[in-house]
C-alpha cells in the first residue's frame, strides 16, 4: 500500500519481518516511552521474538524508505485479533500515519476473516485513545489473559 503525503513524500505500509534495524529502533523508542508512563506491571509489551510468531501479521510504515511506524495483529483462538505494538516515530507525527496504519491493519483483519480487533492501551496516552475512538473502537472489559488494571483501557472494533 502506497500513499502520497504531499508532492515529495511517499508513505508505504507493507507486511514485513520485525527483526530489522529500523523496527528495533522504533520498538526501543516505544519501550522507553511506555516505561516513562507506566510501571512495569502495567506494561503489556511484546518483544521482537513474539512478533515473529506464526499468529502475528506485522506491518511497517516507511516514509521515503525510512521506517517511521509499525503495528501488528495477533490472531486469537476466538476468531478475533489483538492489535499490538502500534507506534509512530515522534519525528513523523502529524502526517496521519496512525490513521493510515489503522486502516491497513483493519483491512488485513477483514481479509483474514477476523470478527473483531481488540487492544489494550494506557490511560496516559490521550492521542492513541483518540485515534482508536475516531476509528470506531469502543471500550470493553479485559479480554484474553489481561486482568483489570486501573492504568489500562481495553477496546474493540467489530468487523462483522
Amino acid at each position: 500500500m502506497q500513499f502520497s503525503a504531499g508532492t515529495d513524500v511517499t508513505i508505504t505500509i507493507s507486511r514485513e519481518l520485525p527483526r530489522q534495524d529500523g523496527v528495533i529502533r522504533l520498538l526501543e523508542m516505544s519501550d522507553a516511552y511506555m516505561a516513562s508512563l507506566y510501571p512495569a506491571e502495567s506494561n503489556h509489551l511484546v518483544d521482537v521474538s513474539s512478533l515473529e510468531g506464526d499468529a502475528v501479521s506485522f506491518f511497517v510504515v516507511r516514509r521515503d524508505g525510512a521506517v517511521v511506524g509499525c503495528g501488528a495483529l495477533v490472531a486469537a483462538a476466538d476468531g478475533t485479533a489483538e492489535m499490538k505494538r502500534v507506534f509512530v516515530d515522534p519525528a513523523a507525527r502529524g502526517l496521519k500515519i496512525g490513521n493510515l496504519l489503522m486502516a491497513k491493519l483493519e483491512d488485513h483483519a477483514r481479509e483474514s476473516g477476523f470478527s473483531a480487533i481488540r487492544l489494550e492501551t494506557g490511560i496516559s496516552q490521550p492521542e492513541a485513545i483518540g485515534l482508536y475512538r475516531r476509528s470506531g473502537y469502543v471500550e470493553i472489559g479485559p479480554f484474553g489473559n489481561y486482568a483489570a488494571d486501573p492504568l489500562s483501557i481495553f477496546m474493540e472494533k467489530r468487523l462483522d
